[in-house]
This record gives C-alpha cells, sequence and structure tokens, in this order.
C-alpha cells in the first residue's frame, strides 16, 4: 500500500494548507453569513457546530477525498462485518455488535454472536432486578445497598464515567464505588463507605489475571471473608471475564459469572456485562436505552455519506490539525459535570488505540498520529488552562460540549454554564486586536503611555479551532451516541492513518518487566539485572522501607 503521505488528496492538503494559514476565520464568518448552517449537523440529539475551524469547503472536501484514497468505506464495513481487523491478535473488534438493537446477525467465525449477547443481557437484567428490587440478599440476610466495582483501564473508566453522567437516572437505593488502583489507599477509602453484610463486589477482569485488579479482589474477598465467614463470597462477588474458570478458582458460582469475549476491547467494553455497575444503577430498560443511542449513531456512521457524516467529520478535522498544522494536542472540554471523568474515558479510547508508530503492515511510520488528549470540566478549565489556550504558542484544537437541559437544573445556574461554553469558544474565534485593547484601556482612564504598553499584554490573536457539541439532554440514550461517536472518529483516524487502533502492546511492556522488579525489592539486596537507575530506585525503596 501506498504511504497515505504519498497519496495526491495529501499533497492537495498540504497545498492547501499553506494557501489558507494566514487566512481567518472571522474574515469568512463576515463573508458568509450561513457559514453555521454550511458547517454544522444534527444527529441523535447530539449538534455539531464545526464552523469554528480553519476550514473551507474545499477543505472539506479534499478532506474526504482522502478518505476515499485510503479505503474507509471498506475498513467501516470490515468493521460491522467482523472481519479480522484486528490483525496483530487476529481478531474482529465487534463492540458494536454489543448495541446491536436491530435484530440482524453479527457473524464470528461462521457463528452468529447475537444470541450470546441477547443472552447476556437477559443475565444482566435478571442480576440487576433482583439487586434493585432487594430480592438479591446477602449472606446475612440483608439487602444489598453498595455496588463496588474492581477493574482497571476500560473496566474501570467505562463504568466510572458512565453511571456519574446517568447520575440523575441512578436508584436512591444503590451507590456505586471504584476500586482501580493497586495503592491500599483506594481500599482504604471505600471500606471506610460501605459495610460487608450489604455489599456487592464486581470483578471486571477479561483474562481474570490482570495484577491490580486480582490483587485488589483478593484483599477484599479477605475482608469480606474476616467479616462473615468463608461462605460469604456466594453472596457477594460476581464476576465479569473470558476466564470463567479462573473465576471460579476464586470462588464465585458460575452462575454469577458474567462473559467477555475475545472480540471486545477494554476501552470498547462499555456496551457489554462492564456496563453491570450502570445497569445496576439506573435499570435495565435504560441500560438498553444507553445501547439503542449508540446503536443509531452507528447506523449514521455506517451508511451517512462522508461529509455528512458526524463521526467521519470530526476524524478528518483531527487530521487536518494534527498532519497539516502541527496540532498533536486536543482539549476536551465538556460544560457540564456529568462528564467530568469524559477527559480520562477518551485519553484511553483515543491515546490507546492511536498511539502508533507502525503500518498494518509492520512498516515505520513517517507522519504523527493519535492526539494527546486532555481536558478539565469547562468553569473549572477557564481558570486553569485556558490562558494558555488564548494566549500561548500551541495551536490546540478544543471540543466544547454543552447539554441542553439536565433533569436537576437551576435555570440560572445552567445559563450561565452555557453561556460560558459559548462565550470561551467566541473568544477563540475572535481574539482581541491591539486596537481594540488600547481603545478599551483609554475608554477606562489609562493614559496613552501606559495604555500602549498594557496593549500589548491584552491582545489575543484568535483564529483559534474549536468544535461545540450540543447534547439536548443528557439521557442515556445521548450519552450511548456520544460515547460512539467519539469511538468511531477515533476509528476514522487510525483507518485512514493505516493504523491498528485495537491492540495495545505498548501497554504490555511494563507488565512483562513488573515482575523481576517485584521480585527485586522482596529479597535481600544484591546484583539485579537493572540498569543504574531502577537499581538505584529498589535500594532507595528498600532503605526507606527497612526503616519504616
Amino acid at each position: 500500500m501506498k504511504n497515505i503521505t504519498e497519496l495526491a488528496p495529501w499533497q492537495a492538503l498540504k497545498a492547501h494548507q499553506k494557501h489558507i494559514v494566514t487566512q481567518y476565520m472571522q474574515d469568512w464568518f463576515a463573508e458568509d453569513p450561513i457559514r453555521f448552517a454550511r458547517f454544522s449537523m444534527q444527529v441523535g440529539g447530539i449538534l455539531l457546530d464545526y464552523s469554528k475551524n480553519r476550514i473551507t469547503q474545499e477543505t472539506i472536501n479534499l478532506l474526504c477525498d482522502l478518505a476515499r484514497a485510503t479505503q474507509l468505506s471498506s475498513k467501516i464495513e470490515a468493521l460491522f462485518d467482523g472481519q479480522i481487523i484486528n490483525t496483530t491478535e487476529n481478531r474482529p473488534a465487534l463492540h458494536t455488535a454489543l448495541r446491536n438493537r436491530g435484530g440482524h446477525p453479527v457473524y464470528v467465525n461462521g457463528e452468529n454472536i447475537m444470541p450470546l449477547i441477547e443472552a447476556t443481557l437477559e443475565k444482566m437484567r435478571s442480576l440487576t432486578e433482583k439487586v434493585r428490587n432487594g430480592t438479591w440478599l446477602g449472606s446475612t440476610g440483608k439487602r444489598i445497598t453498595d455496588i463496588i466495582n474492581i477493574g482497571i483501564g476500560g473496566s474501570h473508566l467505562g463504568p466510572l464515567s458512565t453511571t456519574h453522567a446517568l447520575a440523575d437516572f441512578a436508584t436512591e437505593n444503590l451507590r456505586c464505588h471504584f476500586i482501580s488502583n493497586i495503592d491500599s489507599a483506594h481500599i482504604h477509602e471505600v471500606l471506610k463507605q460501605i459495610q460487608p453484610d450489604t455489599s456487592l463486589f464486581i470483578v471486571s477482569s477479561k483474562s481474570f489475571t490482570t495484577l491490580e485488579t486480582i490483587t485488589n479482589a483478593r484483599t477484599l474477598k479477605k475482608w469480606l471473608q474476616n467479616a462473615l465467614g468463608e461462605n460469604a463470597v456466594a453472596k457477594h462477588f460476581i464476576a465479569v471475564t473470558a476466564s470463567a474458570d479462573k473465576a471460579v478458582e476464586f470462588g464465585i458460582l458460575p452462575e454469577n459469572i458474567f462473559p467477555l469475549w475475545d472480540w471486545v476491547g477494554g476501552r470498547y467494553s462499555i456496551w457489554s456485562a462492564i456496563g453491570l455497575p450502570l445497569a445496576l444503577l439506573i435499570g435495565m430498560d435504560q441500560f438498553l436505552e444507553f445501547l439503542r443511542g449508540a446503536y443509531e449513531m452507528d447506523q449514521h456512521f455506517r451508511h451517512a455519506d462522508f461529509a455528512s457524516n458526524l463521526p467521519v467529520v470530526l476524524g478528518l478535522l483531527g487530521i487536518w490539525y494534527i498532519n497539516f498544522f502541527d496540532a498533536n494536542n486536543h482539549a476536551i472540554v465538556p460544560y457540564t459535570h456529568h462528564l467530568t471523568h469524559l477527559r480520562t474515558y477518551l485519553q484511553q479510547a483515543d491515546m490507546e488505540s492511536n498511539g502508533k508508530n507502525i503500518s498494518q503492515q509492520g512498516m515505520s511510520i513517517d507522519y504523527q498520529t493519535g492526539p494527546i488528549i486532555w481536558g478539565e470540566q469547562g468553569c473549572n478549565a477557564q481558570h486553569a488552562f485556558h490562558q494558555l489556550l488564548h494566549q500561548g504558542q500551541h495551536l490546540i484544537p478544543v471540543d466544547f460540549i454543552l447539554v441542553g437541559s439536565n433533569k436537576n437544573n437551576f435555570a440560572d445556574h445552567h445559563d450561565i454554564l452555557v453561556a460560558s461554553g459559548l462565550s470561551q469558544a467566541q473568544a477563540l474565534l475572535r481574539g482581541k486586536s491591539y486596537e481594540e485593547a488600547f481603545s478599551e484601556l483609554i475608554t477606562d482612564g489609562y493614559s496613552p503611555q501606559i495604555a500602549e504598553h498594557l496593549a500589548q499584554h491584552k491582545t489575543i490573536p484568535g483564529n483559534r479551532p474549536s468544535n461545540t457539541l450540543f447534547l439536548e439532554q443528557m439521557t442515556p440514550y445521548h450519552l450511548g451516541a456520544f460515547l460512539a461517536l467519539y469511538e468511531h472518529k477515533i476509528f476514522v483516524q487510525g483507518a485512514i492513518w493505516n493504523i491498528n487502533s485495537f491492540d495495545q502492546w505498548g501497554v504490555e511492556l511494563g507488565k512483562q518487566l513488573l515482575p523481576q522488579i517485584l521480585a527485586d525489592l522482596q529479597k535481600p539486596a544484591g546484583v539485579m539485572p537493572h540498569d543504574s537507575s531502577t537499581q538505584g530506585l529498589i535500594e532507595f525503596y528498600k532503605s526507606v522501607r527497612s526503616e519504616s
């Protein structure tokens, strides 16, 4: 396959960027009164305004040409058809099948996997109804009041972010806690809030060997048994795993084990039984609405033309800045408390997927891939890092995310919240000229001499790009569509960059090195097969530990 940098659309985009790089978005808005209508679209209760980007219609046309030249359409079909797109692990990536609400079959190795998925959803319904209505009782006969999710990576970030986002839909009879960190302080923090006889632990690990998760699970199992006896595990532990035999060996009853499959990646697993904490809190009917929102975004992504395809357009805009403006950062700024954990969720989804330097064919690539994802809830962000967005030397595209209405809004609060987001996006677009700053200072009573000096510092370049994504409401349906949108955006970029978005070998190296370091931490000092830095740090830790 030809290197994408050699493709005609790529070369045309390079030339086009040089032509428009000195132009200003404000001028484009002045010249085109329907620019917003031209560069906005609405799908699944989500409005995307991408008019505040450094693009013209020619830009979009050329980006779509690049998508066609890299066979994006056939790659999208391969995703949904269950083809082996995770080539290094010889697997499909069928998280879309988990939310397939259309009833059509999906095949893996000739087997229709939809009956397996539907059976798991029914098993989830049975569990959630028993826990929510109080008929699932702990070993002392008390109903469950606290759900403790034990997982890491996608098994943690998916349930954490979605339960927080949909807290307005949660039952008042259950609380959810999350333990991911191997630091025992995290466990102690949770143990202060729960009682053993009213707690239900969910151990979420595909392999059931993830060191952090299994170590935490064993610690909590011992805590439970110390309080309630050896047999308490049966009533207080369930598992979500692809390794049911290991879960049984741990002591979890077979009927309390929910399946995962190797064609579901951890960062795409919230749609599976990994989503049990969410289903327990909001109920199974609402969980199915969450799946339905994602499914409808899937259908849009699969069938819409590129130029009117919301995930494709978002993905192409990212490529435009990463590869043609050398903008390797992307800020996620949600103006809603409900999406407080979105940044960390998208950090994993994007950076673990597309942080690659090797093509699908195993060749080194000479162009940038996956952006650095970071951000914060909007009003907090304004008082933290927006200074750099407005006047720093870095070009950092921003996604502003707003919600039209929530269940529990104070109207005046929400108006201020939305106005804050819109004003920041407008400020990035407009900036402030030296002349405007000087005039304001004179009006405020400053002398011309002081105004000349201060106006330099108050000048803001503007012409800085952003997207605004507006969710009509924060409901299970809208959240499902929204998360699927970002999944597909990430897929689009990986497909065009010709990388495998579904493996994560960089994560594995640290896991391989850990056992030797752990063994050396736990044995007397001696010659160790490490670099001098690692050895020196091991010896320092041992000395501190022995003193304490």
